[in-house]
């Protein structure tokens, strides 16, 4: 008799028995045991969500009928769990949660193409996961974290709201085929020799690029919210097509092998920009179409050169300091400051040994003067206030108006 025999022959025997069978429509439906498994793997749908318990075996095959989950599918802090498969599964409509499952080595689910998200922390013997062509394109949110895998090449999804890889030591690459991105990417501490590629990213909320030693984004026209590169390992920047950061701010911070920035066509950036602490960055020459900046201007480093030949409106304040000698690129960007630069160069000078300590961002650059009249301070006040003192008040005005 082959093995799925006997465990129908199990499944039936514990209906027979008294034993509860799982049930389709269960919430949620439990596996504690392999017999559990295949009676799940026979629903074609399941509406509510599927939990692996910490007993449901080594080898969980969900292989049957089963071709979408309504819920989500959990598998929580399970050591024993070492393969898990699902041949038909096409859709999970919550969340796919792999947390805590440090023995999973095989993940086969070929059919899966859409998933409401996907979330997996700590998974330290999963090098490879299996899915089919073109694998998951649809997911509102991927978070990636703490796991063994080396790449990510079946998750294809195109509109994303967030996505977080990080402290994946062992993923080398990762190239996503993402249009746009509509809250934030955050991409930090996997392997030293990350490459990224995002070739078709056109539109993005935000984004941090941590601990990255090549990131292309050649398609990348619009950014909403802010763009940070802190400490990171690539020798040039590019992004040809990129022609504003509506919102927020741009920063390169730390990056100490970047030699080059080239934005040509950036004309706006709503926040401030910020560059610090990169030491092979010798000139500043890559922001020739930059007119507007909402915020203030910060660059600190070794540079030699700074050009900014299109400046037309800085809102607050700008810094310019260098280990190197940047004179003749302060005697033009002093003739900015207060009509150009409205809140004045504060500083522009070269030949500064620690010009490469201050990594703090650039901000609104505003001195705070002239702001704010009784009604902010009250406000202020009131913000201030301790949360008893709030409640205390609170409740002073219900007796009040109790006795009124």
């Amino acid at each position: 008799m082959h093995s799925k025999e006997i465990l129908s022959a199990i499944a039936a025997l514990g209906v027979v028995s008294g034993v509860a069978a799982v049930g389709c429509k269960d919430d949620p439906v439990e596996i504690n045991n392999a017999a559990d498994a295949m009676q799940a793997g026979n629903c074609q749908s399941i509406p509510n969500d599927l939990v692996l318990s910490t007993t449901a075996g080594t080898a969980i095959d969900l292989s049957g009928r089963l071709s979408e989950i309504g819920g989500d599918l959990i598998v929580k802090n399970n050591g024993a769990i070492q393969s898990l498969r699902a041949d038909n599964l096409k859709t999970i409509g919550g969340n796919f949660m792999l947390q805590n499952v440090t023995a999973l080595a095989s993940l086969t689910m070929p059919a899966l193409s859409e998933v409401g998200s996907i979330e997996w922390t700590t998974l330290s013997a999963l090098s490879e996961p299996t899915f089919g062509m073109p694998g998951v394109t649809k997911a509102k949110s991927v978070i990636i974290a703490d796991t063994f895998v080396t790449n990510l090449d079946g998750i294809n999804v195109q509109d994303i709201n967030h996505m977080d890889i990080n402290n994946n030591h062992r993923l080398s690459k990762f190239s996503t085929s993402i249009k746009t991105l509509s809250e934030a990417l955050y991409v930090n501490s996997n392997s030293l020799n990350m490459t990224m590629e995002m070739p078709n990213l056109r539109w993005i909320a935000n984004m941090t690029i941590a601990n990255v030693s090549t990131f292309s984004v050649p398609s990348l026209e619009t950014v909403n919210g802010s763009l940070r590169f802190d400490s990171n390992y690539f020798t040039t920047f590019n992004a040809p097509n990129l022609t504003e950061i509506s919102q927020g701010d741009l920063s390169f911070v730390s990056n100490p092998q970047l030699t080059n920035i080239s934005i040509p066509m950036l004309e706006k950036i709503g926040g401030g920009l910020t560059i610090a602490n990169n030491t092979d960055l010798q000139k500043v020459n890559g922001l020739g179409s930059l007119a507007d900046v909402g915020g203030a201007i910060k660059m600190r480093g070794s540079f030699d050169d700074i050009q900014l030949p299109s400046i037309d409106n800085v809102v607050g304040t700008a810094e310019f300091v260098s280990t190197e000698d940047i004179t003749k690129s302060c005697d033009t960007l002093m003739e900015l400051s207060g009509n150009k630069i409205q809140g004045k160069v504060t500083d522009c000078k070269g030949k500064v040994a620690d010009a490469n300590n201050d990594t703090s961002e650039a901000g609104d650059g505003s001195s705070g003067n002239g702001k704010g009249g009784k009604g902010d301070e009250g406000a202020a006040s009131l913000a201030s206030a301790s949360m008893p003192t709030v409640v205390t008040l609170a409740a002073l005005g219900g007796l009040v108006a109790a006795f009124l």
